[in-house]
């Protein structure tokens, strides 16, 4: 079995173009990136995310006074 030529390479990306499609390639190689971005990290040790932010407090509704109904 030889070196992969430019042919060989043309013909890998031609099958997976046909099996993904042309929507999902971006959406695989986006999971690609960020699993190897996780091993890296995981095997450097360190943590480079950042913490989640605080969560905020909700504002109360304002209880506006009830309409008094006419007679």
């Amino acid at each position: 079995m030889g070196e992969f030529s430019v042919f060989h390479w043309l013909i890998v990306l031609a099958i997976v173009l046909i099996l993904f499609g042309g929507r999902k390639i971006p959406e695989v190689m986006k999971g690609l990136g960020e699993g190897i971005r996780n091993f890296k990290e995981g095997m450097s040790g360190a943590s480079h995310t950042t913490p989640p932010p605080p969560p905020t407090q909700a504002v109360p509704p304002v209880d506006r006074p009830a309409e008094e109904k006419k007679v």
